[in-house]
């Protein structure tokens, strides 16, 4: 688990701890010493902690002109015990839609698994960015499939079209307009 490194390519685009609208503003990493853990496993200490014993996360990008913010999650998103979507919208979510943020694309390749509970924070983030939308990219199988079950496809864009593996090749505007362009591809006309 401690090898599992956020994704850092773009800190020449994008550092969230020299943003000063960012919730991780000013945040100093100890690249050796590893606190954060998760079922006892130490975890890197990139990971940002956002009140989860579960969920952490790396915000990528933040692009607030275009109203858009870019989160890659790692850990157990476990709704059913740990209230996780809670602690992802109250602590993040929030923060960045009070900034007029109303596209978000969470990047999911590190979560390895997920409970479901009620859809209660799902649909208040989806009523808050009117807008806007959710996108999610990159989730594994056995978790979208547990998110069919509580009916998040209702909330978040999902699928086949948003399993781009070569993510990482893009600059994150080339990923936001991809990304955006499946979504437009799959949004009612009018």
């Amino acid at each position: 688990m401690q090898d599992i490194e956020p994704f850092y390519n773009w800190e020449n685009f994008y550092d969230s701890s020299c943003d000063r609208h960012s919730p991780f503003y000013g945040m100093s990493y100890n690249l050796y010493e590893y606190t954060n853990d998760i079922y006892g496993y130490y975890i890197h200490p990139l990971w940002d902690y956002i009140g989860s014993e579960t969920l952490y996360i790396k915000i990528l990008y933040a692009d607030y002109e275009r109203k858009i913010v870019i989160i890659e999650l790692f850990g157990e998103w476990n709704d059913a015990i740990n209230n996780d979507i809670m602690f992802l919208k109250r602590n993040i979510i929030d923060h960045f839609t009070n900034l007029g943020i109303n596209k978000y694309i969470l990047i999911g390749e590190n979560v390895l698994n997920f409970h479901g509970s009620d859809d209660c924070y799902y649909e208040e983030w989806f009523d808050d960015i009117e807008d806007g939308w959710i996108a999610a990219v990159g989730f594994r199988e056995h978790v979208l499939e547990e998110w069919n079950k509580y009916a998040l496809d209702y909330y978040i864009f999902y699928g086949e079209s948003l399993q781009i593996d070569n993510w990482r090749t893009l600059t994150p505007m080339s990923f936001y307009k991809l990304v955006e362009s499946y979504i437009h591809k799959r949004l009612p006309a009018g």
